[in-house]
């Protein structure tokens, strides 16, 4: 039987929130080859192209999460984390752990939190400032697709969110991963794959109707 995708809901539905996933100093730096994370090529274009989101989000008064995951200096707080193919990472004396502050034009009003796992919404405060923003869709930006941003879409889709994946403002641990969780998080939620068009453009219209 074919697939017809005729139940996809609106892009946004109700109250939208921006939830910018480990977009950090690291994800404009450069890294060192590794077989074992061979990366996205345009990893850095993908992470330059979260600012418009950003600015336009706030333009339109649609409330903006930044995340940043961290590490104690004595790994205490990795779990299994290690157990796969990364290494150590985002430790908190690390330049590269802090908040693109500059590079993602974070200000006062923006919301920071900090996660010691991959999904945004274990052991944080997530559900309870949505609840608090009276969000109804999430729409995620970052890294890595095919872990920290499958896990939240996940997390959300099973908290009842409207999920949408901003795919060319993600970036994964490899071309084949990053393919995997993004037709994983479609298979979830018909039309959760969005590009960064649509949403500026979602955006600016929310700006005119307020306006």
């Amino acid at each position: 039987m074919t697939y017809k995708p005729d139940n996809a809901r609106p892009m946004i539905v109700g109250q939208p929130v921006l939830v910018v996933i480990d977009v950090q100093k690291g994800s404009f730096m450069d890294w060192p080859s590794s077989e074992r994370l061979p990366m996205l090529p345009d990893r850095v274009e993908r992470m330059h192209r979260v600012r418009p989101l950003v600015d336009a989000a706030r333009a339109a008064d649609v409330p903006v999460v930044f995340f940043k995951e961290v590490h104690r200096p004595n790994m205490i707080d990795f779990g299994r984390e290690l157990d796969g193919r990364e290494d150590v990472h985002c430790i908190e004396t690390s330049p590269g752990t802090e908040f693109a502050i500059e590079e993602l034009g974070i200000v006062e009003g923006d919301y920071l939190l900090a996660k010691r796992r991959y999904s945004c919404f274990y052991g944080t405060e997530l559900e309870i400032l949505l609840k608090g923003l009276k969000a109804q869709t999430l729409i995620l930006v970052g890294g890595f697709t095919d872990v920290c941003v499958h896990y939240t879409f996940v997390d959300g889709h099973q908290g009842d969110y409207y999920c949408r994946v901003v795919e060319d403002c993600v970036t994964g641990s490899s071309p084949e991963a990053h393919d995997a969780a993004l037709n994983a998080m479609e298979y979830m939620q018909t039309g959760a794959r969005r590009i960064s068009t649509e949403i500026l453009e979602a955006f600016a219209a929310r700006k005119s109707k307020a306006a």
